[in-house]
């Protein structure tokens, strides 16, 4: 059982160091050439790989900084050009909206009032009793 997992530990430590060792841009690579680093991961067992990992290449902390440095940078650029409110309240376009329909349905009521009272003068005067 020990030897199994053994070569299991090496077959999956030789898979990962040589994709690793693929997927790494050429100007990331340390000391000698990728086809160079692939070969010596692959024909020098545990010493290869493990050498790859400690020293091959430069390790993502630049390279994952500045992605997310990128990253964040576009999302507070966004989130400065634009402000979301957090409550219905807080939004000057929604307030400006309900205003409006206040304003609205506030003048419909007036002239359906005059209309109204229009309608009743009209009536008063064709009926000169007022019956």
């Amino acid at each position: 059982m020990p030897r199994v997992l053994l070569a299991v530990s090496y077959v999956a430590l030789l898979v990962f160091a040589v994709a690793d060792c693929i997927l790494t841009p050429q100007e990331e690579v340390r000391g000698i050439p990728k086809p160079l680093w692939i070969m010596l991961i692959v024909l020098v067992p545990w010493a290869g790989p493990l050498v790859w990992l400690i020293v091959g290449h430069e390790r993502g902390n630049k390279r994952v900084r500045k992605e997310v440095s990128d990253k964040l940078g576009d999302v507070l650029q966004r989130g400065a050009k634009k402000p979301r409110p957090t409550a219905p309240d807080e939004d000057p376009e929604f307030l400006r909206r309900l205003d409006e329909q206040a304003r609205k349905r506030k003048r419909e009521r007036e002239r359906d009032q005059e209309t109204r009272r229009d309608e009743d003068g009209e009536a008063d005067a064709g009926n000169p009793d007022g019956d």
